[in-house]
């Protein structure tokens, strides 16, 4: 092997390490980021849970109360 090739080849490597290194860099970046990004998910659906639990509670007391009405005003009229 001639020194010239031997120099690009050590060039071509050293370029592909460095482009790895950053592609690893950047992947670790993006872990970080959705990892965080999902502790965030989590709490806004544990938010959302919350609040569509309240609206069940209200809804089945609406449905409760309108039996009971019905029911009263069925005995009234016998």
């Amino acid at each position: 092997m001639d020194v010239f090739t031997m120099v690009a080849v050590i060039v071509v490597v050293t370029m592909a390490f460095a482009a790895y290194e950053t592609h690893m860099k950047t992947k670790a970046k993006l872990a970080k980021a959705n990892a965080g990004a999902g502790e965030a998910e989590a709490a806004a659906m544990r938010s959302e849970l919350t609040a569509l639990k309240d609206r069940v509670r209200v809804l089945e007391k609406i449905v409760t109360d309108q039996e009971r009405q019905l029911a009263d005003d069925i005995r009234r009229l016998a």
